[in-house]
């Protein structure tokens, strides 16, 4: 690893979890609240990525 990265290592007894939102029926809720089956569900999503505009310009 380069030294760039090494100085953004964080000690695990000082991270804190990331709450992940979705939009569902029109509306935002955390995955978290999800039922299991709708959380497994949501990993298999695809998401859309965008190409860059500036590279064809």
């Amino acid at each position: 690893m380069s030294e760039k990265h090494r100085s953004h290592d964080i000690p695990d007894h000082e991270r804190q979890r990331c709450e992940v939102w979705t939009r569902v029926m029109g509306y935002h809720r955390p995955v978290s609240e999800f039922n299991p089956g709708k959380q497994g569900e949501h990993g298999e999503r695809r998401h859309f990525v965008e190409p860059c505009q500036a590279a064809h310009a």
